[in-house]
């Protein structure tokens, strides 16, 4: 039985295998079932996305109705604060750029204004949060504090100003020319337009008003610009770039450029006087707005200092302007101008004349005169034919003293005569040790016997005062130094460092200045050559004076252009030479002691000056008798 059972369930097993393997289906049946299955998932897939599709289609629409909805309540709500101005007060702030080969211009439409300003042609020697970083590529105007902005009184919107700064500006590019304006509901527009000259660091700016006759204050006849500018720091000595970054303006009625004060916070209120252009100046830089068809009907300007000593604070002044734009309310008006970004070069800012050089604070009356028509071209045509300034000013310096020695000549030679009548002045020394007033007295008549003059030797010096005060206000004022090297200095329109010490010391700071320390050697070496001659013995003082005001000024020129210092130092060293050349080759000691004997037997024309001093000199030696006297009966008493 059991046997039996094992058999059918083999027999069973066997047919169903068989039976399996007949009935299985072909290729052809399996792909179909295939191209089945693929299909219907295809078509749940398709169903699916439909799907997905119409609820996004939903929400689209649901999102659409939304914003429709924010947008209504937000123009409702603008309307409110920006009245006719709803329409701009929306949007998102982009950038725009204007450049040529000089200069490179961004802009935002969010208020229509430039937000950076890169001078292709110049580079920062500007130390970043204390570090020297050698040069960088030169940006101002960039401040994120910066403002220019305009302020419109609006009949709509009494309680507040509409500020231009919070409406976004439809930009239209053409070419190197933007335009932005910010329309109103009805129409209108208020339109700032920038052209860039093809080269160079001119601006067109023009401001348009259309159809604003329904939207600006009737009460008002102009419209106030708001210029806040945060001069950056570009140079390595920036406290002392501070003491040349100012805001300049030029009065239309007296037409008379001025500047508030550099050196401390200021101010300047022309409300009442119109305006011709305002600059807003770097020691080497500047950005100025100029008006081309009719002045400004008035501004107002304050500058404020910022704090050195903060590494943190990229700025070295605070330039708050309030220009009042002119308008005749007829609704529809064009206020052209100018605008200059670039270098403080004379003939760049010359070219505009309205007196824009000015601002090169070359100096003010006969020393600017003397910077600005003589040594400035004069330097610039040297440096036509010799490329190294440092040589330039070596050039300049031996054709000066050049120029001035027969002044120089004077002198030595009224010193060499002096230098002959020591040995007379030091037997009056000795005859009067005690009468130090009596011994000047016979010390003048000396010298008038031999018509020898004590003072022949400071005409040369008064006459190189304004030359050496005009050099003084040259260098550090002159771009044309910056960056330039010359020896081991590196840019001759800042300091040169000889070693950097570290500690920030008084008057000296962290360096010391090679030039300055040659120049103060010098001129003790100079001072002690030139006046081992003279008798001081009336004033001791005087002897120790001379020597220490080269030691006082070197805290005062360690951080000075070393372009001057540099000029300081050689024009010491040829006033050496010269002095040294001319007392050992020129002058012979026997002739002007013959001289001497001639103009002794010479009879006397009768000196006032002279006359007067010998007079004050009888009277303070009388003076002196006299309290000696009183003293000799106090002493008796």
């Amino acid at each position: 039985m059991e046997r039996n059972n094992i058999i059918a369930f083999i027999l069973i097993f066997m047919t169903m295998i068989v039976w399996s393997y007949l009935n299985q289906p072909t290729e052809a049946e399996l792909a179909r079932h295939q191209e089945i299955q693929d299909s219907i998932a295809l078509a749940t897939e398709q169903a699916k996305q439909a799907e997905i599709a119409s609820i996004n289609d939903s929400a689209a629409k649901i999102q659409e109705q939304n914003a429709t909805i924010s947008d209504s309540v937000r123009i409702v709500q603008n309307t409110g604060i920006f009245g006719a101005f709803a329409p701009a007060a929306s949007g998102e702030a982009k950038t725009y750029t204007l450049e040529n080969a000089n200069v490179k211009i961004d802009f935002t439409n969010k208020g229509g204004k430039i937000v950076s300003a890169h001078l292709k042609d110049y580079k920062s020697s500007a130390l970043v949060d204390g570090e020297d970083l050698g040069y960088t590529p030169l940006y101002f105007m960039n401040d994120e504090r910066n403002r220019f902005n305009y302020k419109l009184s609006t009949p709509n919107v009494p309680s507040r100003m509409i500020n231009t700064e919070e409406l976004f500006f439809k930009p239209t590019q053409s070419g190197n020319s933007i335009s932005f304006k910010a329309a109103t509901s009805d129409g209108g527009y208020i339109e700032q337009k920038y052209t860039l000259a093809e080269d160079g660091y001119n601006i067109d700016y023009d401001l348009n008003l259309v159809g604003m006759n329904q939207h600006l204050d009737t009460g008002r006849k102009s419209v106030t610009l708001e210029w806040d500018n945060y001069l950056n720091r570009l140079e390595k000595n920036n406290k002392f770039e501070q003491t040349y970054s100012t805001v300049y303006y030029r009065d239309n009625k007296e037409e008379d450029v001025d500047y508030c004060r550099c050196i401390s916070d200021s101010d300047a209120d022309l409300s009442e006087d119109k305006v011709d252009w305002v600059s807003n100046v770097n020691q080497f830089f500047n950005t100025a707005l100029i008006t081309t068809d009719q002045p400004f009907a008035g501004a107002t300007f304050e500058t404020k200092m910022i704090d050195q000593e903060d590494e943190s604070v990229k700025a070295l002044k605070l330039i708050k302007s309030e220009i009042e734009m002119p308008y005749d309310q007829s609704g529809n008006q064009k206020i052209a101008m100018k605008m200059y970004i670039g270098p403080n070069k004379f003939d760049n800012l010359k070219e505009y004349g309205v007196e824009l050089e000015e601002i090169i604070p070359y100096g003010n009356s006969i020393f600017g005169s003397i910077n600005r028509w003589f040594i400035r071209p004069f330097f610039g045509f040297l440096s036509g034919f010799i490329g190294n300034k440092g040589i330039v000013i070596l050039v300049l310096i031996f054709l000066i003293k050049m120029a001035l020695y027969p002044l120089m000549y004077k002198m030595l030679h009224s010193q060499a005569k002096m230098g002959a009548l020591k040995p007379e002045i030091a037997k009056l020394t000795e005859k009067y040790k005690d009468e130090p007033q009596k011994k000047q007295m016979e010390t003048m008549k000396i010298y008038q016997q031999y018509s020898v003059s004590p003072f022949g030797g400071c005409m040369p010096m008064i006459a190189q005062m304004p030359i050496w005060y005009a050099m003084f206000r040259f260098f550090p004022a002159s771009i044309e130094f910056r960056q330039e090297s010359f020896l081991w200095a590196t840019d001759l329109s800042s300091y040169d460092v000889f070693f950097e010490h570290g500690m920030d010391i008084p008057f000296l700071g962290t360096h010391i200045s090679l030039f300055t320390l040659l120049w103060a050697a010098t001129t003790l070496i100079y001072t002690y050559y030139n006046t081992k001659h003279m008798d001081m013995s009336a004033n001791p003082a005087m002897k120790y004076v001379q020597y220490f005001m080269p030691v006082m000024f070197l805290g005062f020129f360690n951080s000075y252009a070393s372009g001057l210092t540099t000029y300081m130092f050689f024009s010491n060293l040829i006033n050496i030479l010269q002095t040294v050349i001319t007392k050992k080759f020129v002058f012979d000691d026997d002739k002007i002691l013959e001289e001497l004997k001639v103009q002794k037997a010479k009879p006397k024309k009768k000196n006032s000056f002279a006359e007067r001093l010998q007079e004050q000199m009888r009277q303070a030696q009388a003076m002196q008798e006299q309290q000696a006297k009183l003293k000799g009966k106090g002493k008796k008493k």
